[in-house]
Parts: C-alpha cells; sequence; structure tokens
C-alpha cells in the first residue's frame, strides 16, 4: 500500500531528527571496532581487510544517510525501520573483529539483511512515486551485493576476502552506474530530488563520529600513561591532530557546501561524488589517525618502523586526499588549494620515509606530522582571509582546503 505522507518535506531544509542522531550512535562502537581490528592486524593484508570492512560499513550508514533524505524520519513508520536498521547495525558492528573468523556470518548476513530492507522498505511504501522507483532500481543492485556478502562469509577466509571485495564493488558501483538494469536501463541522478541542507549536515555529523574515536583513542591511551612532561607533550601532540582536522573541515568550505549544491544544476550528482565518495576516504584518514596515535601514545619512545610510520604520517596523508576530493567534487580546487594538498601529502611521505630510514622516535615522528597538520591550518586560514565567498555565478571557486 502506497503510503505518500512518508515523503520527506522539503520544508525541512537541513533538520536532522533525533531518530537519525539516535541511529548514528551505533557508528561510535562501529569505527571504534574498526580501530580496534586495524590495531591487531597491521599487515599488508590486514589492511585490505580493514578496507573492505570499512567500506561495508560505510556504505550501510551512507545508504541510510541518503534514505532519510528522502522519507521523513519524523513519521513513525521511518522511526521503526531506523530502529530495525540500528539493531541489526550494533550486531554487525559486534562482529567486525572476528569478520574473517567465526563471526563472519553474524557480519555478512547482518549487512546484506540492512542493505536489502532499506530499499525495499522505500520501494513499496512509495510505489508509483519516481523516489519508489528510485528505490526499486536500487533494491536490485543491493540484492544482488547482499548475496554476494552472504555466500562470502561461508567461503574459507582468502576466499571471503575476495567474495567480499566483490561485494563491495556492487555496492560502490550501483550509484556510478545510475542503478542500470536491463531493459529498464538507469535512473538519472536529476531523477533524486534531494534537500542538499540535509544530506550535509548528515555528513558532518559523521565525521565528528570519527573524530570522536580518535578522541576516544587518545583518551584511553593516556590513561595508561605515566604521568611526566613527555606524556603531556604526546598527549597534546596527540590532541591537535583531531582539532586541525576539524578546522580543516569547518573553519571555511564546510559552510560553502550548501550553497554549491543549491545553486547547482544538478546538485545530487555533486552530492553523490562529495558525500558518497570523497566523505568515505576522508573519514577512513581519520580512522587510520585514530590507530597512529593509539600506537604512538602506547609506545612513544619505540624507533618507526615502516608500519608505524605510515600509520601516523598515512592518516593524514588519506585525509587530506579526501578532503581534496570533497572540495574537487562539490565545488572544485583552486590553484593555491592544489598546491597545498599536493605540498602536504608529498611532506607527509618525506616524513614517514626518513622517519623509518633512521629511525626516528614515534613521539618525534608524530610531532613532525602534526607541525605539518597545523601548518596546513595556517594555509587554509590565510586562504579564507585572502578568498571570496563564491556568488552564484562562481560555483568553481576556491574552498578552503
Amino acid at each position: 500500500m502506497r503510503v505518500p505522507s512518508l515523503g520527506r518535506a522539503r520544508s525541512r531544509g537541513g533538520d536532522v531528527a533525533t531518530i537519525e542522531l539516535f541511529f548514528d550512535l551505533v557508528y561510535v562502537f562501529a569505527f571504534s571496532q574498526l580501530a580496534a581490528f586495524f590495531v591487531e592486524h597491521l599487515t599488508g593484508r590486514g589492511a585490505i581487510e580493514m578496507l573492505v570492512l570499512f567500506g561495508g560499513v560505510w556504505w550501510v550508514w551512507n545508504y541510510t544517510a541518503w534514505a532519510t533524505n528522502f522519507v521523513d524520519p519524523e513519521r513513525t513508520p521511518v522511526r521503526i525501520l531506523l530502529v530495525v536498521l540500528m539493531l541489526l547495525s550494533l550486531v554487525m558492528a559486534a562482529a567486525i573483529p572476528e569478520a574473517f573468523g567465526d563471526r563472519g556470518p553474524q557480519f555478512a548476513i547482518t549487512l546484506a539483511a540492512i542493505q536489502v530492507i532499506r530499499p525495499l522498505f522505500i520501494a513499496l511504501t512509495m510505489r508509483g512515486q519516481q523516489i519508489g522507483r528510485n528505490y526499486a532500481h536500487l533494491l536490485a543492485w543491493s540484492a544482488a551485493a547482499a548475496a554476494i556478502w552472504v555466500i562470502g562469509a561461508f567461503c574459507e577466509p582468502d576466499i571471503r576476502l575476495i567474495v567480499w571485495a566483490v561485494a563491495l564493488a556492487v555496492d560502490v558501483a550501483a550509484p556510478m552506474l545510475r542503478t542500470w538494469l536491463p531493459g529498464l536501463g538507469g535512473i538519472a541522478m536529476s531523477e533524486w530530488k534531494l534537500t542538499p541542507a540535509h544530506l550535509a549536515e548528515r555528513n558532518r555529523l559523521i565525521f565528528i563520529i570519527a573524530l570522536g574515536e580518535t578522541v576516544l583513542s587518545i583518551g584511553r591511551e593516556f590513561l595508561h600513561m605515566e604521568s611526566s612532561v613527555t606524556t603531556y607533550v604526546a598527549l597534546c601532540v596527540a590532541f591537535l591532530a583531531p582539532v586541525s582536522y576539524w578546522w580543516l573541515y569547518f573553519a571555511h568550505h564546510s559552510e560553502r557546501t550548501e550553497q554549491r549544491l543549491e545553486q547547482s544544476d544538478d546538485p545530487t550528482a555533486l552530492a553523490r561524488g562529495g558525500f558518497a565518495y570523497a566523505h568515505a576516504v576522508l573519514v577512513a584518514g581519520v580512522i587510520v589517525t585514530a590507530v597512529g596515535t593509539e600506537k604512538m601514545l602506547a609506545h612513544p619512545h619505540e624507533d618507526a618502523t615502516a608500519v608505524y610510520a605510515l600509520l601516523i604520517t598515512g592518516g593524514p596523508a588519506l585525509y587530506f586526499a579526501g578532503l581534496a576530493l570533497f572540495v574537487a567534487s562539490i565545488g572544485g580546487l583552486d590553484r593555491y588549494e592544489c598546491v597545498v594538498t599536493a605540498v602536504m601529502i608529498a611532506s607527509f611521505a618525506l616524513v614517514g620515509t626518513v622517519a623509518t630510514a633512521i629511525g626516528l622516535e614515534l613521539f618525534a615522528t608524530a610531532g613532525l606530522t602534526t607541525a605539518l597538520l597545523v601548518a596546513g591550518v595556517v594555509a587554509a586560514a590565510w586562504h579564507h582571509r585572502h578568498d571570496e565567498a563564491p556568488g552564484p555565478s562562481a560555483l568553481t571557486a576556491a574552498s578552503a582546503v
């Protein structure tokens, strides 16, 4: 039975319902579990496993954030849907540490259930409307990916990793291919009538949650450190990383995002690149940073190995890459931002390489990395001061890195 009243009223703008905030609490736990998994699997294989698990978790959250852009989370049926998805997400997150072990079926089945239930609900309750047709197409893709996730759960670990990577690729490809189906074609991005302010706010919140995991990891390690001057300096060095990330994200370009989306002829296409894809890279960088700062605080005077140096410098490099992709997707990088981004990433790579080559202490490696982050904040602040806000005809104007 079609229930038109479940559609989100555009007049609600960027309001985020409390049930959406409640739903996001599960992802505090999920990000913590991902960080814990990575800490215990600091190998090349572990990094690939982490990427697949993070991708699965991100795509569950991302599709849910987009869903509440089209259906009203203040309506009781939608609230019930979110509560069910929240419970399933909790079970999925709990399985992350053993996802490539005995809890593989728990992780995959709950993930698959979320990815099928959500589009099925919207396709049924909104049938006869364009959004219902959109979600019917998405349901076909999500069901195919879900089946592959479940099949992989019952394979041995090496095969499981490959099968799950294929499942993730199907999920990621669906929006890029406009959920094309044989005989039915694809759905143009313009047919997804977006409320840009809401989606922008949802992504700001998940970014804050990722930063929260970094702060929690710092706090957990600090509890076990002996009181000394070095300890407090190490704490400040670690803490400046999430502060820098917050500053770079919110101090300038975040305020322009909604304006650029509202002024665009096809805001959904911009949002797809900026939020669904670029934010995944950005959030992944924050999680890697959480692992790196945790290792630094636990062993500040240990010599930097290639793995630890990569964690400490790779997280910020990944963050800068994600932030640049976000800005480019929404409005376009100017020459100054391109140069700053390239210089920052190259500098992180240089610090990591030198730290590994000479056996620099983790504390010193983190200190140099944090100094670079602070320099990035200063460069962004200078650009902000000398850069005028974009007008309606300047959608590709600069946005601070």
